[in-house]
This record gives structure tokens, C-alpha cells and sequence, in this order.
């Protein structure tokens, strides 16, 4: 915990940028029956029934000091998917940073060891030089903004039936179009200072003498 709130109080630097990372997954679901339209003081009516259309998944990269997000939708939440999401972080979204530091939770996924997995050696190492993790503790997600920003998207975005990827895509990126252009950022007030007072039941009692 101490280690990530000491992340959070480093100053804005875009040579060495701090990065959170969170992922949710979104049920696709299509309409059994056609949504009733529109009518003067009712909205419009679904059935209750719907059909399961699969999962997707999202990755979310959000750096909170500029206001800026990057939402990526797969198929799928393999290492595989994780390690080429992290790639495109490094060399599409970040290409001029020298390292990122990339503030995660510890998802058996969230690993160097999945780049060894998706990319040859030489290019593994070369993403995992770009960057310097940390890992959010065991039931410490509230560390993570990157969960903050997942949940204002669920709120905003997914709280609808959407029955394809391709919707789910449109969708969010409208969203993050709209959320990145108002520069929305996190001022992170909570220190280690903080969570010694706050947290004190946390942590270990040490007897003296």
C-alpha cells in the first residue's frame, strides 16, 4: 500500500509517465423481442428476457495526472490479450516516454511473464525496459484510479443492453473521446502519512523492550 501512495505523490514527468491499469468484463446481450418506441410521457420499453451474446472485455490505461484514458475491448482477458494491450501502451500512446509506470493489481495476467509468452525474447524485454510496475495489494483495489475510472464508464456508458463488440467499441470510444477531451483528473489527497493514522488497525503491532 505504502509503496503505491509514494507512486502517487511523484511529480507530473512525461518522460516518466504513472499509469494505472484495470479490466472489466461486459456481457453482451441482444433483445429477444423489439424495445417498444418512444411514446409522450413514457420511454422506451424493453422486455425483461434478453439473449446472451458472449463477453468482452476491457482494458483501461489511465494516467490520472493529464486526464488521459485509453480503453481497448477484446475478445478475450487471456496473458496473451494483456501483454498486446501493454505493447500498444508503450509504443502507440507512450512512444517518447523513457519508462511508464505502470501501477496495476496482481492478477496472475499482470505480469512480465506474460510478454515472454506473447512476444519473442528480444521484444519482451524490450516493452519490459519500458516499464516499472507495481502491484496494488491483496484486497487493495481502492488504490488503483484505473478502477475509479472503470466504474464511471460502467455508470455512463454500460448501463445498457449491447448486443456486439463492435457497439461496445463505438460506445466506448465516444466515451473516452468525451472524457479525455475534458482532461477529467484525479487529485489523489490520500498519503502514507495518511494511511498510518487512518489504517493503524493494519498494521502489525511491534512490542518495544
Amino acid at each position: 500500500m505504502e509503496d503505491v501512495l509514494d507512486v502517487y505523490q511523484r511529480p507530473y514527468d512525461p518522460l516518466h509517465p504513472t499509469v494505472c491499469m484495470d479490466e472489466l468484463s461486459k456481457q453482451l446481450v441482444g433483445e429477444v423481442a423489439e424495445p417498444l418506441p418512444l411514446e409522450g410521457g413514457q420511454p422506451r420499453r424493453y422486455d425483461y428476457e434478453y439473449v446472451r451474446q458472449g463477453v468482452s472485455n476491457l482494458f483501461m490505461f489511465f494516467e490520472p495526472l493529464v486526464g488521459q484514458r485509453v480503453v481497448k475491448v477484446t475478445d478475450r482477458r487471456t496473458k496473451i490479450d494483456w501483454a498486446y494491450a501493454v505493447r500498444d501502451l508503450v509504443d502507440v500512446h507512450y512512444p517518447d516516454a523513457q519508462t511508464i509506470t505502470l501501477v496495476m493489481d496482481n492478477l496472475n495476467t499482470h505480469s512480465l511473464g506474460s510478454l515472454y509468452e506473447a512476444f519473442e525474447p528480444a521484444e519482451a524485454k524490450r516493452i519490459a525496459d519500458r516499464l516499472e510496475i507495481h502491484h496494488t495489494p491483496k484486497h487493495g483495489s481502492w488504490l488503483n484510479m484505473a478502477e475509479m475510472e472503470l466504474s464511471v464508464l460502467a455508470r455512463q456508458c454500460l448501463d445498457r443492453r449491447i448486443p456486439e463488440a463492435a457497439l461496445l467499441k463505438r460506445y466506448v470510444t465516444a466515451w473516452q473521446t468525451r472524457r479525455n477531451q475534458a482532461q477529467v483528473k484525479v487529485d489523489w489527497r490520500f498519503t502514507t502519512a495518511d494511511a498510518r493514522i487512518k489504517l493503524k488497525r493494519l498494521y502489525p503491532s511491534i512490542q518495544v523492550g
